[in-house]
């Protein structure tokens, strides 16, 4: 049965072209996890706040090379595109920034970041966040951006109102931690906002 629109977003965007690395334009670049990141990925599983707000933890550089070798194939297979975000002038790594369950025909991906413990509180997230919306909206062409969180995570709340992520509500029990069930916050950004 025919779709009565054309594809937001053809198949093959995305895989036909080596994953970018991004500027923010203000000392960061999200560039493509390497190998060599596996050692800095475990490192950043080990702080305790990643474990209360991540539903995943890194028991090795074993595990994290895996990670990085996964995430390298889920932008091949236009699933997953997840960059690595590091100082410009020194490659230290401070943090992730994704898109996540996208499908291009609909024009949609989620947003996903976390940061390391000493990159906390100095614009990371945010800087992070707003380059690669705008390319996932005027490079690609993308339509709509998700972002959600645990309710009781204020910090990334902050950063989903600095970046312009309308809130849209609340989904009720939506994600297991290992402290229970948590309301999730649902925000969004489509073209043009």
């Amino acid at each position: 049965m025919p779709y009565l629109t054309r594809p937001v977003v053809p198949a093959g965007t995305l895989a036909r072209t080596p994953q970018p690395t991004l500027p923010t334009g203000d000392g960061l670049l999200l560039r493509p996890w390497q190998p060599q990141d596996a050692p800095a990925v475990h490192a950043a599983f080990q702080d305790p706040l990643m474990h209360q707000w991540h539903i995943r933890s890194c028991d090795s550089e074993e595990e994290a090379a895996g990670w990085i070798g996964q995430w390298q194939q889920e932008w091949r297979g236009e699933r997953q595109a997840q960059w690595a975000v590091v100082a410009a002038d020194g490659d230290e790594l401070l943090g992730r920034v994704a898109l996540r369950d996208i499908v291009l025909g609909d024009g949609v991906a989620e947003v996903a970041y976390w940061t390391v413990a000493r990159a906390r509180g100095r614009g990371v997230a945010v800087r992070a966040t707003t380059a690669l919306s705008r390319w996932a909206f005027e490079e690609v062409g993308l339509h709509r951006l998700e972002l959600s969180h645990a309710t009781a995570n204020q910090a990334s709340c902050r950063v989903a109102g600095k970046v312009g992520f309308a809130p849209e509500g609340i989904k009720r029990s939506a994600l297991l931690h290992p402290d229970g069930w948590h309301d999730v916050h649902l925000h969004a950004r489509v073209r043009g906002d």
